[in-house]
């Protein structure tokens, strides 16, 4: 395929390529504590050409007594809706965009890696920085079909059981992605239990870009450089969302072995009768 960037493009590359022939765009907006905003914000107005996602619909399943508030979206539909919105596997480089500093994006840009194809970027700064810079619209794109035949990757993932099995080992690093007070057990806005899991380090998701949604390269190289021969690095968040940002962010950094706890602290809530919860 055509030689594209790699994990970061800035709107000034993307208004250059807007109608590259092998390019896909993505809108991730949302907000967890109001499901449809994003759909609505995307109705509104997006990037010409761009493409909706929703993270409760598209990039997640349903949701049972274990396994975190955001499972996996199942295999086969979520190479449906790839193809659907023109994505072919090994040929389609992907823009992902959020307005959240990558907390959506980040979790489809990880599930491409997951399901086999990498070719994916996201966008620096984001929604905002595109529209106080570039053209945008409401106008629904022309879907042409693709075509995704998926390769998993579950070398990527880790369980509650495989958390517990090597957590404390040290050569293993878990990392909680979320805000500090959280982490902390200070509050929890969500999940039925404050704290974070015994022997979790944390390294919150915001630090990854600045308050603008812009990332600086030199400062993700160096914010993992403790971490650089850690045989083992294991992330969650609160249900494996943004999460996958510092799992963007490490590979920002040249750091390829983590792996994300996909149930997160949701997950591990839900074992509360546990000895390890």
């Amino acid at each position: 395929m055509t030689k594209f960037p790699e994990l970061l493009v800035s709107p000034h590359w993307l208004a250059d390529n807007l109608n590259h022939p092998q390019l896909v765009i993505v809108d991730c907006r949302f907000a967890l504590t109001n499901p449809d905003l994003g759909q609505q914000q995307y109705q509104q107005s997006h990037i010409p050409g761009a493409f909706y996602l929703d993270l409760n619909h598209d990039l997640s399943n349903t949701v049972h007594t274990h396994g975190g508030r955001h499972p996996l979206p199942d295999p086969a539909d979520f190479a449906q809706t790839l193809a659907r919105i023109g994505i072919t596997d090994q040929k389609t480089f992907v823009v992902a965009y959020d307005d959240s500093r990558f907390a959506f994006a980040a979790r489809l840009w990880w599930l491409l890696c997951y399901f086999g194809h990498p070719q994916i970027a996201l966008l620096d700064g984001g929604w905002s920085q595109w529209q106080a810079r570039y053209p945008v619209t409401n106008e629904l794109p022309n879907t042409q079909m693709g075509r995704f035949d998926y390769q998993l990757h579950p070398e990527k993932i880790v369980d509650r059981m495989a958390v517990i099995s090597c957590k404390d080992q040290p050569s293993v690093a878990l990392i909680d992605s979320r805000d500090r007070p959280r982490y902390w057990g200070e509050y929890e806005p969500i999940d039925p239990i404050a704290g974070h899991i015994p022997g979790a380090i944390n390294f919150p998701w915001k630090e990854t870009t600045d308050e603008t949604g812009f990332v600086r390269l030199d400062q993700q190289r160096q914010r993992w450089q403790s971490l650089k021969n850690t045989e083992k690095i294991m992330v969650y968040c609160g249900s494996g969302v943004t999460a996958c940002v510092n799992l963007w962010s490490l590979e920002i950094a040249g750091i390829s072995q983590g792996k994300l706890y996909v149930g997160g602290w949701s997950d591990w809530c839900s074992y509360q009768n546990s000895p390890e919860s």
